[in-house]
């Protein structure tokens, strides 16, 4: 059970990474795949940042939503970010 709890955060991880490095590439004009393949046009780098942009809030986000979710639920955070009393 324990191996499906870290793959579903390696997975989105990796997403992240990937994010980054499209982010990066397109930074220095460096066309991956599959946008290589769309032609060569300043357009493409700016879909390969946007996608790229997009992975990584994606991919950090669900991360960090994740440990919150845990700490929150062990008790871990300030009393500002506790679940409210009903």
């Amino acid at each position: 059970m324990r191996i499906i709890g870290l793959l579903s955060l390696f997975i989105p991880g990796i997403i992240g990474a990937i994010g980054i490095k499209l982010m990066r590439d397109s930074v220095f004009l460096k066309a991956q795949f599959p946008f290589r393949y769309l032609g060569d046009s300043a357009y493409v780098y700016v879909l390969q940042g946007f996608t790229g942009l997009v992975l990584a809030i994606g991919g950090i986000g669900f991360v960090a939503g994740y440990v919150f979710y845990r700490d929150r639920k062990r008790g871990k955070v300030s009393d500002r970010y506790q679940n409210p009393k009903k």
